[in-house]
C-alpha cells in the first residue's frame, strides 16, 4: 500500500482515531462559533418524561459520582427563583469522544443559544456558567473517568450539572450513580434547553428513551436544528446511531442501542444547506458508517452516490461550493465487503477524501469470535486489499486492543504478523479496559503487566516501521498538494490544512487563505505532518525558484529579505502580474528569466521613456548649443545613439525618430540584463 500520514496513539488518550487531523503535531483547535437560526420552537412535557423537582427528594445532597465507584455527598445549589428569566444564563458544554459525541455537542449548543443562553465552549470561562452541560464518552475508563472527575468538580464549584451522551445513556436505571442527575439522552438531544430550564429551577429531568415512529428506531433528533459549529468549516452529520453488532467489550452499544438511520433525503438536504453556508468539509459520522440504511432498505452506496450527485449539482448553480470535500467515518469490515467496489469507486472521486478508517482489532479469528466481530482476519485483508489496489495513495487507518481477555500469546503473535504484513500508516493502539455490564467485563482479564507488554511490542513494530512508512506516505520536500485550510494551530502561527489522502498540512498563516483550496509546495516533511508554503490561487505566497532558499523573494523590483526558513508569507494577491509569472516558474511552465525573475516588459517601457526624455534634451540642447548637455549624451547613449539623434531633421522626421528611440531603449535593455 501506499500510505499518507503516521499516528500512533496509545492509552487512551484519543477517543476517536478520526480526529487525528485536529490532535497532532501543531494542529490545536481553536475554539469558533457559527450560529444558524431557526424559529423557536414551543416545548411541551411529555408525560413519560422523569421531571423530578429536587423538593421531593429524601436529601438536599446528592450522591455524586466517583472514578472509585464511592459517592461523595455534596451539597447541591439551591435552585432559582420561580421568576427567573430563561434564556439569561450561561452554559458551559464540554465533550468528550468521537465525532458523534462532537456533533450532538454542536446541536445542543445551538438550540441553547437560539433560546438566548450564553453558550461557553472555553474551559477557562467555564467558571461564568451557572449550568455545566457534559457530554460523556463510555468507549474507555480513562475517558469515563474524566467526565466522572468534571461532574464532581461542577458539583463541588456550586454548579447545577446536565450530563450526557453515552455513559448516563447506558447506566440511567433507577439505584444508578445518574439517578439524581438531569440527562439529555442521546436521541433526545433537541430537547436539551427544557432539560436546562428544568435544571435551574431545582428539578430533576431525564429523557433517555429511544425516539422510534411505531416500532421502527429513528436516527434521532432532525438534522435541520440550530447548531454551533466549533470549526465553522467542518461539519459532523450523524447518518446513523447505533449498530448492528453485538461486541463483548463495547459499552456503546448500551448506550445507542440498535441500528437506526437517517432517512437518505434529510441528510442530503443537510448537505446542501451547510455547503451554502461556507463549509468545506463534511464529515459523514456514525458508529458504523457501513451499516447505514440496513434497516431503512437503502446502503452506504446509494447515499454516497445521492450526495455526490447533490453537491456536484449545487456546484454548478454555486461555484463557491466546487471545492467542499466529502469524508467517510468508521466502517466495521462485516457490511463494507458486500461493496468494496462501489465503496473503491466512491474513494476515487476528486471530492472524496481517500481515507478510511477500519478497525480490525486482533489479528486472531479465535479473539474476533471471542469479541464477536463478525467476520475474520481473511475478511479485513480482503477489505485492505481491495482498497490499495483500486485507490492510490488510500489512507487506511485500524485499531488494536492489546491484551482481550482470551488472547494467548499466541494470539498476539498473530495480530504483530498481520500489522508487520500491511504497515498501517494510521494505528491506533489500545490496552483492553473492562467496561462494567458488557461480556468481555466479567472474564478473567490478562495480568496487567503482560497487556503493557504487549501494547509496547505493537509499539515497537509500529515505530520500526515509521521510517519507510514515512517515505513512502508523506512525500518529498518539493512536491505540490491540492489542500483545504480549515483551523489553525495551537501556536498560532499556521495554518491546518489536509490533501486529498487526508494528510495533514501545516501552512505558514496569511491573509485569505483560511477556508479555501490552496495549492502548496511541500518544504519539510515532520514526523506526523507535511510542511508546506502556499504557491496556488488567491492570496498566496510568491516566490521565484532558487530565490526563497538563501532567504530572499522578489516582489516587483525588489528583493525582500525574510527572516530565517519559516519567515512570513507574502500575500500578493492573484491579480498581481509578478505572483502569477512566479506560480508559473514554480509550476515549471516557464522558465525564470535571466534577470532572476524581473519583468521584461516592465524593463523595456521604463527604458524607452526614459531614452525618450534623454533625447529629446539632447535636441534641445544642439539646438541651443548647450554643450554640457551634448556631453552627458555621449556619455548615457553611446556615440553612435547620440550620433544619430543629433543627424535626425527636426522637421518632421518623426517615423524615423522613434524607430532610433526604440532601438535605443531595447539596446539598454539587453546590456541591463548581460550585467
Amino acid at each position: 500500500m501506499d500510505p499518507s500520514v503516521l499516528y500512533l496513539q496509545q492509552n487512551g488518550d484519543i477517543d476517536d482515531i478520526e480526529e487525528l487531523g485536529a490532535t497532532v503535531d501543531a494542529a490545536g483547535t481553536e475554539v469558533r462559533e457559527s450560529y444558524r437560526h431557526v424559529p423557536r420552537r414551543i416545548r411541551k412535557t411529555r408525560k413519560t418524561d422523569q421531571i423530578v423537582p429536587d423538593a421531593v427528594q429524601p436529601k438536599r445532597q446528592r450522591a455524586s459520582p466517583s472514578p472509585s465507584g464511592k459517592a461523595d455527598s455534596i451539597p447541591q445549589p439551591p435552585p432559582l427563583s420561580e421568576n427567573f428569566l430563561p434564556g439569561t444564563q450561561s452554559v458551559y458544554v464540554k465533550t468528550w469522544g468521537c465525532s458523534h459525541n462532537n456533533s450532538d455537542s454542536e446541536y445542543m449548543a445551538g438550540q441553547l443559544a437560539a433560546e438566548g443562553y450564553r453558550v461557553l465552549l472555553d474551559d477557562a470561562s467555564r467558571e461564568d456558567a451557572q449550568v455545566w452541560l457534559l457530554n460523556s464518552c463510555a468507549v474507555k475508563g480513562p475517558s469515563e473517568a474524566t467526565f466522572v472527575n468534571a461532574v464532581n468538580e461542577a458539583v463541588s464549584r456550586g454548579k447545577r450539572v446536565v450530563v450526557a451522551g453515552c455513559v448516563p445513556q447506558a447506566t440511567s436505571a433507577k439505584g444508578s450513580a445518574w439517578q439524581d442527575y438531569s440527562i439529555v439522552g442521546v436521541q433526545q438531544i433537541d430537547r436539551v434547553v427544557e432539560v436546562v430550564e428544568e435544571s435551574l429551577k431545582g428539578n430533576v429531568v431525564r429523557l433517555t428513551r429511544e425516539r422510534k415512529e411505531g416500532r421502527k428506531k429513528l436516527g434521532g433528533a432532525a438534522l435541520d436544528l440550530p447548531k454551533i459549529r466549533r470549526n465553522p468549516y467542518i461539519e459532523i452529520i450523524p447518518i446513523n446511531t447505533g449498530c448492528l453488532n453485538q461486541c463483548t467489550y463495547c459499552k456503546t452499544k448500551q448506550a445507542r442501542g440498535d441500528l437506526g438511520s437517517y432517512p437518505p433525503e434529510e441528510i442530503i438536504s443537510r448537505v446542501v444547506d451547510v455547503l451554502q453556508e461556507g463549509v468545506m468539509e463534511i464529515w459523514l459520522t456514525s458508529e458504523d458508517t457501513g451499516a447505514y440504511g440496513r434497516d431503512l432498505g437503502t446502503n452506504i452506496v446509494v447515499l454516497l452516490r445521492g450526495i455526490l450527485s447533490a453537491m456536484e449539482e449545487l456546484a454548478m448553480e454555486k461555484p463557491e461550493t466546487k471545492d467542499a470535500m466529502l469524508r467517510v467515518g468508521m466502517t466495521n469490515p462485516p457490511y463494507i465487503l458486500e461493496h468494496l467496489e462501489d465503496i473503491a469507486e466512491i474513494m476515487n472521486h476528486p471530492r472524496v477524501y481517500a481515507f478510511l478508517h477500519v478497525p480490525v482489532q486482533a489479528g486472531s479469528d479465535k479473539v474476533l469470535r471471542d469479541m464477536k466481530r463478525l467476520y475474520t482476519v481473511a475478511d479485513f485483508e480482503r477489505v485492505a486489499r481491495t482498497l490499495t489496489e483500486r485507490v492510490p495513495g488510500i489512507t487506511l487507518a485500524t485499531d488494536i486492543i492489546c491484551g482481550f481477555p482470551t488472547e494467548t500469546d499466541e494470539d498476539f503473535e498473530q495480530t504483530l504478523e498481520l500489522l508487520s504484513r500491511w504497515t498501517f500508516p494510521v494505528t491506533h493502539i489500545s490496552q483492553f479496559y473492562p467496561r462494567p455490564g458488557t461480556p468481555a467485563a466479567r472474564m478473567r482479564r490478562v495480568q496487567t503487566h503482560i497487556v503493557k507488554a504487549r501494547s509496547r511490542a505493537v509499539t515497537d513494530l509500529f515505530e520500526s516501521q515509521r521510517d519507510a512508512a514515512l517515505a513512502a506516505s508523506l512525500g518529498s520536500v518539493g512536491e505540490r498538494l491540492s489542500v483545504i485550510i480549515t483551523d489553525r494551530s495551537a501556536d498560532g502561527e499556521h495554518l491546518v490544512g489536509h490533501d486529498r489522502r487526508y494528510r495533514q498540512v501545516i501552512v505558514r498563516e496569511a491573509a485569505g487563505l483560511m477556508g479555501k483550496r490552496v495549492d502548496v509546495q511541500v518544504t519539510e516533511v515532520g514526523r506526523w505532518s507535511l510542511k508546506a508554503r502556499a504557491v496556488g490561487d488567491g492570496e498566496q505566497v510568491a516566490a521565484v525558484e532558487g530565490l526563497e532558499e538563501e532567504g530572499f523573494v522578489r516582489v516587483g523590483r525588489k528583493m525582500v529579505k525574510m527572516a530565517g526558513a519559516h519567515a512570513p508569507v507574502l500575500s500578493l494577491g492573484k491579480d498581481n502580474e509578478f505572483a502569477q509569472r512566479a506560480l508559473k516558474v514554480s509550476a515549471g511552465s516557464e522558465k525564470p528569466s535571466s534577470s532572476g525573475g524581473t519583468s521584461l516588459l516592465r524593463i523595456v517601457l521604463v527604458w524607452t521613456v526614459y531614452l525618450l526624455v534623454c533625447a529629446l534634451t539632447l535636441r534641445v540642447a544642439v539646438l541651443y548649443e548647450h554643450t554640457e548637455f551634448v556631453s552627458l549624451s555621449r556619455s548615457l547613449l553611446g556615440e553612435t545613439i547620440h550620433q544619430g539623434a543629433i543627424d535626425i531633421r527636426w522637421s518632421g522626421r518623426v517615423a524615423v525618430w522613434a524607430a532610433t528611440v526604440l532601438w535605443a531603449g531595447f539596446e539598454a535593455c539587453r546590456r541591463a540584463c548581460a550585467s
